[in-house]
């Protein structure tokens, strides 16, 4: 049975929104638990940061965080979410904007991101966070594109 504590999260994931929300805001805070919080329990949890090794499992996961909170706050945003959702999955492809202050100036980078959350027991958590390599210029607009896959 679901801790009390736990209980009470969930009802702060009710949503993938809520999720995704809380990933982005423990990352901007630079929080490795309130990252880790937003995962599922899962065994088989994936992640990828841009340019890096596919990352399997809770442990793995958390040590890839590690690293991305060990400078501390990321002043990470995600925008122009797409959002494809059934009753227990949802999939987000985000554009993250990332800001960085470089040599006395901002400098803002994207990154395409894809999320996938999964409603559990616990309300709806992260499972898998995959992050493409970025890029200085802003991504063009989203389009629909041909319904010919490649």
């Amino acid at each position: 049975m679901p801790s009390r504590a736990k209980a009470q999260t969930a009802a702060l994931m009710a949503s993938p929104d809520d999720v995704e929300a809380q990933f982005y805001e423990a990352l901007r805070e630079g929080d490795l638990d309130k990252v880790m919080a937003v995962w599922s329990e899962e065994d088989e949890l994936l992640c990828v940061h841009p340019g890096g090794p596919r990352l399997v499992g809770a442990a793995a996961v958390r040590t890839g965080f590690e690293a991305v909170c060990s400078s501390g706050a990321l002043n990470i945003h995600a925008e122009n979410v797409r959002r494809m959702q059934t009753l227990g999955c949802a999939v987000h492809s985000v554009m993250e904007r990332i800001e960085v202050n470089e040599d006395g100036g901002l400098r803002t980078g994207w990154v395409m991101a894809t999320n996938v959350y999964l409603k559990t027991a616990l309300g709806w958590r992260m499972v898998a966070h995959h992050a493409s390599p970025g890029t200085p210029h802003k991504p063009l607009p989203l389009t629909n594109g041909s319904a010919v896959l490649h």
